[in-house]
């Protein structure tokens, strides 16, 4: 079922608020939407300059000056959305509404906790609605195929994934009683850490074994490392294979029926595919 926007409020000047903010059909909702896209692009991008040492120690009032200016705009644009919805609640409830205030919240926070305003990149989040802004439903239409397809193998993956820990904690507990501490594997739980970063073929070399029987041990799970790394990715091709492909989602108006709210109507439709009200 298709998410339902928050309602349009009664009052004129609130529901022509509520067009611009919410919809993105007319000229003023997609220029507004893009704008804030920008926006949302160079909050992220002052922040990440912010953290470069040079760049804060030569500009890092300025970088600060922008970013309290954004969150300012975004706190300005979270209000109004609160305001023109007929139920503020619902909408501060919802994933987006929640989204929206998790991308202001880090640099209030930085006036308590220092550092905490590098996660506002949480903001880019919502570059997830360029999508609805530039009518992208296809590409929305692969993501679900993809997670379909991930969805039907979840019990494939969570027994590779529970033969791997095993094998993991198998092969690491041996590296212990084998190497011990005095080759760096000093516990355990440190020894699977060595398997797990072993067995993904990632390699970091922070520990190493160095007796005859943890060298083949190592070099048998090293050359599974291989072989299990290409199983994940055969269940799941399998199983989009076995599937056709989803049709190119539809392309509807951004408009909701200011009478039931029903959303997705069709770019040529003028009345309300569900209770026959004009658009």
């Amino acid at each position: 079922m298709p998410t339902r926007l928050p309602e349009p409020p009664q009052s004129a000047w609130k529901q022509r608020a509520y067009q611009i903010i919410f919809e993105s059909d007319t000229r003023a909702g997609r220029n507004f939407d893009v704008a804030l896209l920008v926006a949302i692009v160079l909050s992220v991008v002052a922040v990440m300059l912010e953290s470069v040492a040079p760049i804060n120690r030569e500009y890092g009032a300025y970088l600060r000056a922008v970013e309290w200016f954004f969150t300012g705009l975004f706190l300005l644009e979270y209000a109004l959305r609160l305001l023109v919805v007929r139920r503020p609640l619902a909408y501060a409830f919802s994933l987006l509404g929640i989204i929206d205030f998790l991308a202001i919240v880090p640099t209030l926070a930085s006036l308590l906790i220092g550092g905490s305003r590098y996660l506002l990149v949480i903001r880019t989040l919502r570059l997830l609605r360029v999508f609805r802004i530039f009518k992208l439903g296809r590409f929305v239409g692969e993501g679900e195929f993809i997670v379909t397809a991930l969805k039907a193998s979840r019990f494939k993956i969570l027994v590779f994934l529970a033969a791997v820990l095993t094998l993991v904690t198998v092969i690491g507990t041996l590296m212990y009683v084998v190497e011990g501490g005095q080759h760096g594997f000093s516990s355990i739980p440190k020894s699977i850490y060595w398997a797990i970063v072993t067995v993904t073929t990632v390699g970091y070399g922070d520990i190493s074994p160095v007796t005859v029987l943890g060298q083949t041990l190592a070099s048998v799970l090293m050359i599974l490392g291989y072989a299990i790394i290409a199983v994940p990715t055969g269940i799941v091709s399998a199983q989009m294979t076995s599937h056709r492909p989803a049709p190119a989602a539809p392309v509807y108006k951004q408009v909701v029926c200011h009478v039931c709210h029903a959303p997705d109507h069709k770019p040529e439709a003028e009345y309300c595919w569900r209770c026959g009200e004009k658009l």
